[in-house]
């Protein structure tokens, strides 16, 4: 206690020095007729009084100068070492290089599981066999008993799978709504792959941190491990088809360059180009990001879908796919149809693109959607494509006239294509599937097993996924894949491709592997694809809207450059995309606290390749305190004892010891495993036992504030300041104590420092946000602030936190952070209180806070207001409410201004849409429809589709048109504002249309406060406001184009199977059944509209 009565004593002392100063500068002041209407003195003795006091409170109860002392009498006891961040870097790398193997093994089995298993097999058309259908497990129908495809099936939830209930035994079988479910084909193949369940059992028992496990067969069945059942939507239908999934596309085939050809001569109107454009949107949806495209769309002239494209290719990434999406709305139908003009355009093009070296440099195709030929074009073949065939050539008819099916067929034939009719909508995504088929050929008769690794992405697809999320959200994750060939030998030349196996790796995973501890208060790991898109970081943000549970559009192919966007040069990007290992550094501008803040920190970046995979590695590592680690040694006895307090938490997300390694360890807390790992009486935990010395040592220098913070509590007599509520700390190694002043009831903000508070508990990928904020203050003073997620006035708090420092020295180490959580009402009255001191001996103040013609603000190092006589001003930005003194502010340099950019942005636009969607479930116009449909099919036998636009419009082109708005990606520019820390007071005039205004800002002594009065005698309305409102980057066409063109280093995969020499050309397709029978007709209809 002596410690605190002194600080008072000296705050007590320092405060009557400065009253008696104060009394002389406002007497000479006066004397010598420079008389100002807000002496700074004054000013400057209000915030020395608030400031006294307030680090007098925060040291009191967060016990920060008790805990500087302890960590001083382990100085000599500990050792400082300088981090190698290149061989940290490297060291992470094997480890998740060890990581990502294990998964790729687990597939490699499950891979000649199933060869050998269809290598076995001879296909049976007359097989009956019943599987476990995914939908239709553990239903009965009326009387009771198990549905067809069903039978009893036992779930039971299971922590690792979030709770599902699953079948860690059974795997279940799902296939596509619109496939029947007892084909011969389906039948076969999920008898054969029957045998997947014993290899997916020994995956799992081999490896407990695997997820699903899965097969995508070919013919569109999904083989699934655990076994769990799924739920059709609200439509009775379950979309999900294996076959158009990422990683079943990337495992298949490789890398290709593809120009998609789109006839839009006048036959093509109606219907047949409603059909187009869903057929060349589900070509763009097999498309990847190691795959390059352009679509031209012809007549007799030429059209590019994207005029600023002209003859070349991009990227088939998200962003540019929705690009061209939107613009194949704008086709219209006119002229004749010059198929030769556009089919030496396409080769023109793909030859030209090769030459760059900028594309797959792999596979070469070009997909023609069209509703006929009148020619083979074999003379265009003969030039650019015979005899080596490089370029295939895949036909899409549309429509039901297979006039021309003969020569489009021809064309797929002559060129190792494949050629599919497409009569109506629903025919197309199944048709669009075949050539995905033929590309895999070569692949296949190399027998090569390539391993394939997805960007990150969220698949909300499968029913289980919407599930397995933790509480921010859907989980972010990547596949490893492997493809599954037919071994028969007397298949091989046909290259017939089974399907694919897969699991999910959820990022998660990936940051377990990193010890956060080790790359200090602001540093990181991040890892990037091939193309340079972001696998993690922590800056990433992949969701938006309540909850954080919709996926922004583009969120898989965020790109480095777009987070790391101060590495103008693209330097460190490039160097990871191209498997480097080196160091980079650069000064950067790290927004926290929602955006609202800056850091401005030097980076240095050290990076390497992981190797198996296609993914980079990073470490970020922040100069200063950042790049230093020390070592503390205390017993295992002592350390155990203090770290089994009541008042101690671990980090949630760090990983201490492997508790997901073995089922029986799954229940342990870290703090449990710690004391099993350390009772040497399970040898198959494996911990971080550099990790736990460590946390021991803090859990023994941190005990005696358990202690401490319990004294002050007893100690009610002395405790007159009723508006503290919590004491809390954390250490270097994720270890924290939290104390409590009041019952938990009585909390004026419960959020603080739980789940719910992200920012303020430590991560997996950061430290505290009230952690990092004491780091980069001056050692020995406090960091206030008022968290933006608190609600109205009367339910605020206020933060004050404070570093401590292992050394005395510039290159000290952090320890561990302390801090207070108050009540903002107690913190204000604390202002009003000191500003209300004068240094009048006769007690009548010149000047107050009360004042009608003066404003008093307190506000922080970013400029927001804490205290304010308006009390509807707390929180926002001290701009908004005094724009001319801010403006002043800023050209004195007592603040600055610091431009911020988010490339991840999403904005609102105004978007015209229509509201048919909800007339088409009204039951009486759906039941009109359909007859008018049936009626319609009827009509088109014998005029195809010249009476659709007519008919079709009757129904959908009168559907009424409303606006509304919606959130599109964007980006964005935005100013945050810091203080200059070597400038403690100021005091400025600024001229209002002749009336002068003027201000005092004076710094709190220890603290990141400033206090601001203003006269407010003058209308400065003329002065704008100063807001922190994100401004759109809006880009001309011009420079739009450049942006849609410009290709940034990639690096392309490192197999390529373009075509063999074995390959069987001749199975290229054939015309689907041309008629309809009007019986099938009808039964569609009662189907449709009767639902069991």
């Amino acid at each position: 206690m002596q410690v605190d009565r002194s600080g008072v004593l000296f705050s007590a002392g320092s405060t009557w020095l400065l009253l008696l100063f104060s009394t002389l500068s406002i007497r000479v002041t006066g004397v010598g007729g420079t008389h100002q209407s807000i002496p700074p003195s004054v000013v400057k003795l209000w915030a020395s009084a608030f400031g006294g006091e307030m680090k007098s409170i925060s040291a009191k109860y967060s016990g920060s100068q008790l805990l500087q002392k302890k960590y001083k009498e382990f100085e000599r006891a500990v050792r400082v070492e300088e981090i190698d961040g290149l061989w940290l870097v490297k060291r992470l790398a094997e480890n998740m290089e060890e990581m990502f193997h294990k998964k790729a093994q687990a597939m490699k089995r499950l891979v000649e599981a199933a060869e050998e298993a269809h290598l076995q097999h001879e296909e049976d058309p007359n097989l009956q066999y019943e599987y476990f259908n995914a939908v239709l497990i553990n239903e009965v129908d009326e009387e009771g008993n198990s549905v067809e495809l069903g039978g009893e099936f036992i779930l039971q939830p299971n922590d690792h799978f979030n709770n599902l209930s699953v079948n860690l035994n059974l795997s279940v079988v799902q296939v596509p709504t619109n496939m029947y479910n007892k084909d011969s084909a389906i039948v076969n193949g999920v008898y054969w792959s029957e045998a997947l369940n014993k290899v997916f059992v020994d995956n799992f028992e081999r490896d407990p941190s695997l997820i699903w496990q899965y097969f995508g067969s070919a013919k569109g069945f999904f083989r699934q491990y655990p076994g769990i059942k799924w739920k059709p939507d609200e439509h009775g239908v379950i979309a999900f088809d294996c076959r158009n999934r990422k990683w079943y596309i990337q495992a298949a085939t490789s890398p290709k360059d593809v120009v998609i050809l789109v006839d839009v001569s006048g036959s093509m109107k109606g219907l047949r180009l409603t059909i187009a454009r869903q057929t060349v949107s589900s070509i763009l949806d097999t498309l990847g990001d190691d795959d390059f495209f352009n679509i031209i769309a012809y007549n007799e002239e030429l059209h590019y879908v994207e005029p600023c494209l002209n003859g070349t290719l991009v990227q088939a990434d998200v962003t540019n796919k929705d690009h061209f999406r939107e613009h194949l709305d704008k086709l219209f139908a006119q002229g004749i149809g010059m198929l030769d003009i556009a089919l030496t355009e396409a080769f023109n093009l793909l030859s030209d693109f090769n030459e760059t070296g900028r594309g797959s440099e792999c596979s070469q195709a070009i997909m023609l959607v069209t509703d006929g030929a009148v020619d083979t074009y074999d003379a265009i073949f003969a030039k650019y494509n015979w005899p080596e065939r490089k370029v295939r050539i895949f036909p899409y008819l549309i429509g039901r006239e297979s006039a021309f099916a003969e020569n489009l067929k021809w064309m797929a034939c002559a060129n190792k294509g494949y050629f599919t009719q497409i009569s109506t909508l629903a025919d197309v995504q199944e048709n669009v599937m075949e050539y995905l088929h033929v590309l895999s050929r070569p692949k296949v008769i190399d027998r090569e097993h390539d391993t394939v690794w997805t960007e990150a992405y969220i698949d909300s697809t499968l029913p289980q996924a919407q599930k397995l999320e933790d509480g921010q959200g859907p989980v972010l994750m990547t596949t490893v894949a492997m493809p599954v060939f037919s071994t028969k030998n007397e298949t091989r030349n046909r290259g017939i491709l089974l399907g694919v196996v897969g699991t999910d790796v959820p990022v998660s995973e990936l940051l377990k592997t990193i010890p956060k501890y080790k790359l200090g208060i602001h540093g990181y790991a991040f890892a990037i694809t091939n193309n340079g898109y972001i696998l993690t970081h922590p800056d990433l943000r992949p969701l938006y809207g309540d909850g954080k549970k919709r996926r922004k559009p583009n969120y898989s192919s965020v790109d480095l450059s777009e987070v790391e966007w101060e590495d103008k040069e693209d330097t460190l990007r490039n160097a990871m995309v191209n498997r480097k290992t080196g160091i980079f550094s650069m000064e950067v501008k790290k927004s926290v606290d929602k955006g609202k803040r800056v850091l401005i920190l030097h980076n240095d970046y050290y990076y390497t390749d992981i190797k198996g995979t296609p993914f980079s590695l990073g470490v970020a590592l922040s100069r200063g305190h950042g790049k230093f680690f020390f070592r503390g040694n205390v017993t295992v006895e002592e350390g155990l004892h203090d770290l089994e307090h009541p008042d101690v938490a671990l980090a949630d997300e760090w990983t201490y010891c492997n508790t997901d390694e073995h089922p029986e360890h799954r229940y342990l807390s870290q703090i449990e495993a710690i004391k099993l790992y350390l009772s040497g009486h399970e040898p198959h935990l494996y911990c971080d036992k550099e990790l736990i010395q460590e946390v021991l040592f803090d859990a023994v220098v941190t005990a005696p504030l358990e202690a401490y913070w319990t004294s002050l509590v007893l100690n009610k007599s002395e405790n007159s300041d009723k508006g503290v509520e919590i004491a809390y700390l954390g250490t270097r190694t994720g270890l924290s104590r939290i104390n409590l002043f009041v019952v938990p009831d009585e909390l004026t903000s419960k959020d603080f420092l739980t789940a719910e508070d992200r920012e303020g508990v430590f991560n997996a990928d950061h430290f505290p946000l009230w952690y990092k904020r004491a780091a980069e203050q001056v050692p020995g003073t406090f960091v206030y602030s008022l968290p933006f997620n608190t609600g109205s006035e009367n339910k605020s708090v206020v933060l004050a936190s404070t570093a401590i420092q292992l050394l005395d020295e510039r290159k000290s180490p952090i320890a561990a952070a302390v801090g207070i959580q108050m009540k903002l009402e107690f913190f204000q009255k604390k202002f009003w209180t000191a500003s209300r001191q004068c240094a009048a001996l006769d007690g009548k103040c010149s000047i107050s806070c009360d004042d009608e013609n003066i404003n008093c603000y307190l506000i922080d190092n970013n400029g927001f207001i804490l205290v304010a006589e308006d009390y509807t001003l707390t929180g926002n930005f001290f701009g908004e409410a005094e724009g001319a003194v801010m403006n002043k502010l800023l050209q004195m340099g007592s603040f600055k201004r610091v431009t911020l950019y988010d490339y991840q942005a999403l904005c609102w636009v105004y978007s015209e849409s229509s509201d048919s969607g909800r007339t088409l479930l009204d039951p009486y116009f759906a039941f009109f429809s359909a007859v008018k449909w049936i009626l319609t099919e009827l009509v088109i036998f014998l005029v195809e589709f010249n009476l659709y636009s007519w008919w079709y419009s009757d129904l959908t082109a009168k559907a009424q048109r409303t606006g509304r708005t919606m959130q599109v990606p964007c980006d964005t520019e935005y100013p945050a504002f810091i203080s200059e820390r070597t400038i403690k007071e100021n005091t400025g005039n600024i001229d209002c249309d002749g009336c002068v205004k003027s201000f005092v800002i004076q710094q709190i002594p220890s603290s990141n406060l400033f206090m601001v009065v203003v006269d407010n005698k003058c209308d400065c309305s003329m002065f704008e406001p100063i807001t922190m409102d994100p401004i759109e980057i809006m880009y001309n066409e011009s420079l739009k184009c450049e942006r849609l063109k410009m290709q940034k280093d990639r690096r392309r995969p490192d197999t390529c199977h373009p075509f063999h020499p074995e390959e069987n050309s001749m199975e290229c397709g054939g015309a689907v059944n041309l008629t309809q029978s009007l019986v099938t007709t009808l039964l569609c209809l009662l189907v449709a509209l009767f639902p069991r």
